[in-house]
């Protein structure tokens, strides 16, 4: 199939340049040609007052807790996972899970994602709800090794990582998802590294997300989370990891040594008091960055747009760092950093040869007005409401606000009949 995006304003190379064509074949873009012959495409997108970005990157999420949204809120983390949260996941089922999930991918669409990073629960549905909506996904199933089923989540890894990666046309990748150092002791960890040596498999994990968190590992093994994964090898794997809030300067030297990136969760980090990650030096440090919203804590799913400007703001106020995250770099955390993540070559830029990974944004609301800067404005004035058109792997899966991929009101029923069976069992 060969597509064509006409009259588009196009983000590239830091800059917005207007009344911009991209021509698509299969999943990728293969040039930005002046003229064109309209009897060469299969179909032609109207670009006519819309700006055109790389799809949005989510590096971080637990999708199927969209159905604890605003089931407890106002929690200390700790609290909010061992009272709520652990107790009610425990009831958790494949049906669940598929039908939550979907929910979360059609939020992420609605919002311009075009591929995200997930660790949770009975992930091979997780997995068929990517599948079958079209989007693109680095998945991990979470373990913990404090739990009775420590070791029957090291074998559904295994199996998971046969059974989906590189699957649906290549959208699928998978990793292993170890929690956390305080739930998954050294022993265990060693165990994951030697199954990510096994496999090929990189890591995603939580590190250094709360000071409490931070102060317990220290005591305990008296080194940082940073410090203790690099010891234990899991830095050594390609590791993806979420929060880094509370990370020392030998951590971030650390970090960029083994190449580690950052999952940046400011909303979460924000709604559980966590903390303010340090995003300024992590860049100065040249350490890749990208952004993720976090399960529930966060809202799940919450426009990923508004994360970035979440991002931009707080290190606007970081007195200990005053450099201003400027526009062009807020975008760049959303786009290639997010997709440098979850360990993707071809996506997050809109070149040639790369994947068709496209979100489109409407320019014609009233805060569009007037058009001064156009990358400032949809940083700074742009909200989730404003995205028009998602496509991935050159597949359109909204078009003008309309899934083309997901029977949307299906969607709401199956979210509202299995929160439902999950609290009537609880």
């Amino acid at each position: 199939m060969r597509k064509l995006i006409t009259n588009i304003a196009l983000y590239q190379n830091h800059k917005v340049t207007e009344a911009k064509n991209i021509d698509i074949q299969d999943d990728r873009i293969i040039g930005f040609p002046d003229t064109y012959q309209r009897t060469d495409y299969d179909e032609i997108i109207d670009g006519q007052h819309m700006l055109a970005l790389p799809g949005f990157v989510n590096t971080h999420n637990h999708i199927a807790m969209t159905v604890f949204r605003s089931y407890a809120d106002d929690m200390q983390l700790m609290d909010w996972l061992t009272q709520k949260i652990w107790p009610a996941e425990d009831k958790l089922d494949s049906d669940i899970v598929y039908a939550q999930t979907t929910l979360g991918i059609a939020e992420m669409i609605r919002c311009g994602t075009t591929s995200f990073a997930d660790m949770y629960f009975f992930m091979s549905d997780v997995a068929r709800a990517v599948a079958d909506t079209g989007i693109r996904a680095a998945l991990s199933r979470g373990m913990t090794g404090i739990t009775p089923n420590a070791q029957d989540a090291l074998k559904e890894s295994r199996t998971f990582f046969y059974d989906w990666n590189g699957k649906a046309d290549g959208r699928i990748t998978v990793m292993l998802g170890p929690h956390a150092p305080y739930t998954c002791p050294p022993a265990y960890l060693q165990q994951v590294v030697d199954l990510a040596h096994e496999l090929g498999a990189e890591i995603h994990m939580h590190l250094s997300e709360t000071k409490g968190e931070v102060e317990d590992i220290q005591k305990q093994y008296g080194k940082t989370p940073i410090a203790l994964a690099d010891e234990l090898g899991i830095l050594d794997c390609g590791c993806l990891a979420a929060h880094c809030v509370w990370v020392t300067d030998d951590d971030l030297t650390i970090m960029k040594n083994k190449h580690v990136r950052v999952a940046h969760n400011p909303g979460s980090n924000f709604k559980l008091a966590s903390g303010i990650a340090p995003l300024t030096k992590m860049l100065q440090k040249g350490i890749t960055v990208g952004l993720g919203t976090d399960g529930a804590s966060s809202n799940n799913n919450l426009d990923i747009v508004e994360e970035m400007h979440l991002a931009s703001l707080v290190h606007k106020a970081n007195t200990l760092n005053p450099l201003v995250i400027s526009a062009d770099t807020a975008v760049q955390l959303l786009t290639i950093g997010g997709a440098k993540c979850l360990g993707y070559k071809d996506i997050g830029t809109l070149d040639v040869n790369a994947k068709a990974d496209i979100t489109l944004i409407d320019r014609e609301g009233l805060h569009w007005y007037p058009k001064n800067d156009p990358l400032s404005l949809f940083v700074y004035a742009s909200n989730s409401m404003d995205v028009d058109t998602v496509l991935v792997d050159g597949k359109v899966l909204l078009r003008h606000k309309e899934f083309t991929t997901i029977d949307i009101e299906k969607v709401k029923f199956e979210a509202e009949r299995t929160k439902e069976k999950l609290f009537s069992s609880l």
